[in-house]
């Protein structure tokens, strides 16, 4: 029997998927690519296949799981089967700096930035690039936000790699980033699914840059008082985006083979939008859905179930 192959590393993130997929009677399996061992002479089975592969899978001390993922998403492509977010839709989640070469080959801005391999090189090119502040350096491989720092002064850049608290990225590569300051601290997050815009959230950023949507990832209350109001919830739906932004961003998701994904932009005081990162194992944040009444979850379970029965038609009798 054809099943939805789901390939993840975390249980966490893999819940409320499967409870979607249950409620909707699909057939589903897990494939736990943490820890796996799979027969690549042989054909795989029958279905649809998903990859859940994140690029902070590092940071759950499951450090190769991204290897084997590649290995695993090739070898289902040389036979054919219809793989959601594949081979090519991986090496965008794990590289920030191709996720720019992307954006920028479909028209799409995105930020100055440098890439740097090696600690001892970041001051000169901060210094070079943007004399003494403000800048952003991030990792190239992250995910949820992590390692995203503000720097305001090269003073203070110099203590933080000088220091014990200095992290180096999980593949040795920095990114030095322009600073865009935006008249509100809020970025915004665009969701597809199956190449096709689902809608945009607008995500609070007074606390910091770690902005995974997921309700896993949630710490502390979604409100917090000021006086006698609250102030908005960090995650906010939004119905649409610019027009020509959104056909932008489907271009180039349709060119990379990337058909779910969460794409961030921010928008300057000079009034343009800038992209900075494409999240190719996007989640979604079920208190914000319910306040606007649409589910992620259950859009992509319908999508994926009728690629399922599309392609074994057997299944729609059963």
């Amino acid at each position: 029997m054809a099943h939805i192959h789901i390939l993840y590393e975390n249980a966490d993130w893999l819940a409320p998927l499967a409870e979607t997929f249950d409620a909707r009677n699909l057939p589903w399996r897990g494939w736990d690519m943490a820890d796996g061992a799979f027969d690549i002479s042989a054909p795989p089975p029958d279905g649809v296949f998903f990859s859940r592969m994140s690029a902070s899978a590092h940071t759950r001390d499951h450090r190769f799981s991204t290897d084997l993922t590649a290995g695993v998403l090739t070898w289902l492509e040389r036979h054919g089967r219809y793989v959601v977010n594949g081979v090519r839709a991986l090496d965008l989640e794990l590289s920030k700096a191709r996720q720019y070469a992307a954006l920028e080959a479909a028209g799409i801005r995105t930020p100055r930035t440098l890439i740097v391999l090696g600690r001892h090189r970041l001051l000169k090119a901060a210094r070079q690039a943007f004399g003494d502040g403000p800048f952003i350096l991030k990792p190239n491989r992250g995910g949820k936000g992590l390692g995203v720092q503000l720097f305001n002064t090269m003073n203070g850049f110099q203590a933080y790699l000088e220091s014990p608290l200095y992290d180096e990225p999980v593949d040795g590569i920095h990114l030095l980033q322009e600073y865009v300051k935006a008249p509100e601290p809020f970025i915004t997050r665009c969701e597809f699914i199956g190449g096709k815009f689902l809608y945009a959230v607008r995500v609070d950023t007074s606390a910091g840059f770690e902005l995974c949507p997921a309700d896993a990832c949630a710490i502390g209350d979604a409100f917090c008082p000021v006086g006698e109001e609250a102030v908005r919830p960090k995650f906010e739906i939004i119905p649409d985006i610019d027009a020509s932004q959104k056909a932008a961003y489907e271009r180039m998701l349709a060119e990379n083979g990337v058909e779910v994904a969460g794409i961030e932009f921010i928008v300057g005081a000079d009034g343009q939008a800038r992209t900075y990162d494409i999240n190719t194992n996007t989640n979604y944040n079920t208190e914000a859905e319910a306040r606007a009444g649409i589910s992620g979850r259950a859009t992509l379970a319908d999508f994926l179930g009728g690629a399922l029965r599309r392609l074994y038609p057997a299944l729609a009798a059963e």
